[in-house]
């Protein structure tokens, strides 16, 4: 056997720092408007062509504008006493999720949702024969 040395493996959990490259990064408008619309059609619960969103640049950070119709339960297979949810307590629940969504998903601070309610789904009821 030789008698040169060899270097110690490295401790487990330690990286080495990681270089960037230099340049930009640019995420079209259009990107952002597909990311906020499937977002909120998901946290809504409707097909992601059922929403309309309009995004712009307001106060340093993201304004959205949501469009869409809202989800109603059935109220005669609702429990009786079971609690619905009013309407705007629903939509204020939605626009703080989708706030925290959309700064998670672009990285951009949301600094505002508007959120339109252009009508109800109810589903419909299965007849029995």
């Amino acid at each position: 056997m030789s008698a040169s040395t060899v270097a110690p493996p490295a401790p487990v959990g330690v990286l080495a720092p990681v270089s960037r490259p230099s340049g930009t990064v640019r995420v079209r408008e259009r990107v952002i408007d597909k990311v906020v619309r499937e977002a909120a059609a998901v946290a809504i619960g409707v097909p992601r062509d059922d929403v309309n969103v309009e995004v712009v640049e307001w106060g340093g950070g993201l304004a959205v504008r949501i469009a869409a119709k809202l989800p109603v339960p059935d109220l005669e297979t609702a429990e009786p006493g079971e609690a619905i949810m009013p309407i705007v307590d629903r939509v204020r629940a939605l626009q703080t999720g989708l706030a925290a969504d959309v700064e998670r998903l672009t990285g951009r601070e949301v600094r505002r949702v508007s959120f339109t309610v252009t009508g109800a789904i109810i589903p419909e009821r299965k007849r029995v024969r």
